[in-house]
């Protein structure tokens, strides 16, 4: 769409803005207050030099990217959502019928659902984390997509097959779905652009338009964070816009720096920096016969749990035939205890257990166990997980709705409806601005061309060099920022054309 075009028939050539509204209104809707260079011919400050190219810029990834971030902020809703909506459309298979008062062993669990589905090969469990809960058989079956595996709910206390589902990870067909919907809007590997494209530009366009907000001069302090009840017209819609933006800044802000964590481009770029670090985040070896549990296990690695086990009750462990049941209380005596995963032994491989209770305060150390003999092959605590291995694991976690549960889904769903009505009143401010007096069919004005040029050498090298590198880190941002500069020069140059056909030059 050419923003220049719509500027109407103008007396006074390219790059003029109407003020036929508002003294100096800018790409937001905003009136320029900050102080600007007078008459005195004196150069102006680093902010109000910088003011006019971030409008610009928050002005076309506002119109431009705000489509995406739209759909990217109702798709979360969904997501956000879907948590508690599993729980009632699932409720046969996650649920039992009543608690009993002992549970069947994890054998003659698995044996039911090997009996329910005798396609399938069982490669995990993962035992009731709950009273009320089911235990899941994970099988690998033919005829499934890749990423896909057939879950077997298993009643604890009847061994009752509750049903079976297809399932990604641990995630239902409903929020697999949805997952998939919000990534890729379920259109594979060329779908995944358009969700890293939102999270690049997405902490651009809040930091951008929450520096332009604190920059304003306003008679009073409490009207940068609430709206102004007083104000009508353009300038209300602008005090919402506003106003809700400070409060959602860090969490757009957290979300963007954690959806490129997995994205496709840029999270290979993320992920070779925290390498870089020290942040990788470090994996439980189950190789048997390896040098991985010397390495990296803990102060049990190596040795046979018996010591401090004597008191407890426990199935015998027979010589080269440690089943389910007994890996389970290993993994227990080692501290493994809560809301467990239960990775089967493979060829050259033993059980490796894993906590993934991700709520606060988390749970999620590992053990894997030699099937021979009971020996531990290796251990990891998330306490030993590098700074930044813990931080991006708290990140992902608030980002997916697990950390705090029921409070952190409801905090998305608040943060995506409110982000969608951001940029509604983003697009009605446009709207409220187009100069309706030199045109019906009209669109909203940008800043006027040249801003960067206002802007000193010892400010304009340095921010270009950083743009280079968030761009160089950022494909898709880098990309789509080039895009932008060629398709705006190009308007340029037309629209001067224009000027000068149209003074008769």
């Amino acid at each position: 769409m050419s923003f220049d075009q719509a500027r109407g028939a103008r007396a006074a050539g390219a790059g003029q803005l109407d003020t036929t509204s508002d003294p100096t209104p800018d790409a937001t809707g905003d009136t320029a207050t900050d102080a600007m260079p007078g008459s005195s011919g004196r150069r102006p400050g680093t902010w109000a030099a910088l003011r006019p190219l971030l409008l610009r810029l928050h002005f076309y990834a506002g119109v431009l990217i705000a489509p995406l971030l739209f759909v990217a902020a109702a798709t979360g809703l969904l997501y956000a959502g879907s948590w508690q909506a599993e729980k009632i459309l699932y409720s046969d298979q996650l649920t039992v019928d009543g608690v009993g008062d002992s549970t069947l062993t994890l054998g003659s669990q698995v044996a039911a659902a090997k009996r329910a589905a005798p396609q399938g090969s069982v490669t995990a469990v993962w035992p009731a984390p709950e009273a009320d809960a089911t235990t899941r058989v994970i099988m690998e079956s033919p005829g499934l997509a890749e990423g896909e595996t057939l879950t077997v709910f298993v009643d604890p206390y009847t061994a009752e097959v509750r049903g079976k589902l297809t399932t990604v990870g641990d995630a239902p067909p409903l929020r697999a779905w949805l997952s998939e919907f919000h990534a890729s809007l379920q259109l594979g590997e060329f779908g995944r652009n358009y969700s890293e494209l939102a999270a690049s530009w997405l902490w651009v366009v809040a930091l951008g338009g929450l520096a332009l907000w604190i920059g304003r001069r306003r008679t009073r302090k409490a009207l940068l964070a609430l709206p102004d009840r007083a104000a009508t017209g353009r300038r209300r819609t602008l005090s919402w816009h506003g106003s809700v933006g400070v409060w959602l800044a860090i969490g757009l802000v957290g979300l963007s720096a954690t959806g490129l964590t997995w994205s496709k481009y840029a999270g290979e770029n993320v992920g070779e920096l925290k390498d870089s670090l020290g942040g990788a985040t470090p994996a439980v070896s189950a190789k048997i016969g390896g040098s991985a549990a010397g390495a990296a296990g803990g102060d049990h690695a190596g040795h046979v749990m018996t010591e401090g086990m004597e008191g407890m009750e426990m199935p015998p462990a027979p010589v080269d035939n440690v089943d389910i049941d007994q890996a389970v209380v290993l993994a227990n005596s080692a501290g493994v205890t809560e809301y467990l995963r239960i990775t089967l032994p493979a060829k050259g491989k033993g059980y490796v257990i894993k906590e993934q209770d991700k709520q606060v305060p988390v749970h999620l150390d590992a053990v894997s166990i030699d099937p021979a003999d009971g020996r531990v092959i290796d251990e990891l605590r998330f306490a030993d997980y590098p700074l930044l291995a813990q931080l991006t694991r708290f990140g992902i976690d608030l980002h997916m709705g697990l950390t705090l549960g029921l409070v952190n889904q409801l905090a998305l769903a608040l943060l995506a409806v409110l982000l969608m009505c951001t940029i509604v009143w983003g697009y009605r401010m446009w709207w409220l601005r187009r100069p309706t007096k030199e045109r019906r069919l009209s669109a909203g004005r940008p800043q006027p061309r040249g801003a960067w040029r206002k802007l000193p050498v010892a400010l304009l090298l340095p921010l270009a060099a950083a743009t280079a590198v968030v761009g160089w880190f950022l494909p898709l941002l880098g990309i789509s920022l080039v895009a932008f500069l060629a398709v705006d020069v190009l308007l340029g140059f037309t629209a001067a054309r224009r000027s000068r056909k149209a003074e008769g030059v």
